[in-house]
């Protein structure tokens, strides 16, 4: 039941390979959890037992820490979609899961760093123009330039980022605006278009003509865009490590790929962007999630209005 399930997300709903692994852990923790109270079947399951198994969570034990919220309430959803599943698929006669609701999650708000921060942060990935050096300046610059996540940074192709553009004297495209862009697949197998910079097409091209064909000379071959030493495709480890080892070297502290993404979304609603256009860049399949944004930055607003303003002095 359980592996029909999983095969239900994975063809029918689209759920990305670490969704999908983080679903299969958490139900396979489910399904011991029920085995341990004697239940067999998912008829025999009541709404108690789900409950418990949310406290359990929350609560740990000698072989399970205790999860924190967010990753508490992924689980309990993971439980309510393979009990409404078992039902539709005639396996139990019941929902038992039907009423219980994830704890609530305190609201937090993404953190960002600041333009000049991302510009001390690139600029510590080297001047040199080794390979490595060169690659890292154009992961952090795709990173920050298109706001991808990691997953879909590290999983881009060659053939995902036009080549072999032209650039006038002063550094403006002078080609095609289709080679401004890049390929990005996101959650649910969800593909979007996202515009490149300029400082991100340069640092892409740089890259793509002086480093990626010896790193790639390393390797067996490999679409992959951002290779490792070894001239396979680089793994979201290894853009961690890439992302931890600029930061430390710019003195920044606690800098996350997400942070990037957070900051790209931020400095564009800063700037006067639409929250729909900001979701669409992101890939938010609703712009509530993209709303959180707009708490930061109206927050900016206040400080600016405090600051300014001759009447808001207190």
């Amino acid at each position: 039941m359980l592996s029909s399930y999983l095969a239900h997300l994975a063809v029918e709903r689209g759920l990305s390979a670490n969704t999908l692994a983080s679903y299969r852990r958490d139900l396979r923790r489910y399904v011991e959890h029920l085995r341990a109270r004697g239940l067999d079947t998912f008829g025999q399951v009541a709404e108690a037992d789900v409950v418990a198994f949310l406290a359990a969570l929350r609560e740990g034990d000698e072989e399970h820490p205790a999860l924190v919220a967010s990753s508490a309430a992924r689980a309990v959803s993971a439980v309510r979609g393979l009990h409404r599943f078992a039902l539709r698929e005639g396996v139990a006669g019941h929902d038992p899961a039907h009423e219980v609701r994830p704890p609530r999650q305190l609201r937090r708000l993404p953190k960002a760093i600041t333009v000049a921060e991302v510009e001390r942060l690139i600029a510590a990935c080297g001047p040199e123009d080794s390979p490595l050096a060169l690659r890292n300046r154009a992961l952090l610059e795709v990173l920050y330039g298109t706001g991808a996540r990691i997953s879909e940074a590290v999983g881009l192709a060659v053939d995902d980022v036009p080549t072999d553009p032209a650039y006038d004297a002063g550094g403006r495209h002078d080609g095609d605006q289709d080679q401004d862009q890049v390929r990005l697949r996101g959650k649910g197998g969800r593909t979007r278009i996202v515009p490149l910079g300029r400082f991100a097409r340069q640092a892409l091209d740089a890259y793509l003509v002086r480093a990626r064909p010896r790193l790639a000379a390393h390797g067996r071959g490999t679409p992959a865009l951002f290779l490792n030493a070894r001239g396979g495709r680089l793994t979201r480890q290894g853009a961690w490590e890439v992302l931890q080892a600029a930061a430390e070297r710019a003195g920044l502290c606690g800098v996350s790929p997400h942070m990037l993404r957070h900051s790209f979304a931020t400095h564009l609603l800063d700037g006067g962007a639409d929250v729909r256009v900001v979701q669409e860049l992101l890939g938010h399949a609703s712009v509530t999630t993209t709303q959180v944004y707009t708490l930061v930055t109206v927050d900016k607003l206040r400080e600016v209005y405090a600051a300014a303003h001759p009447r808001a002095l207190h």
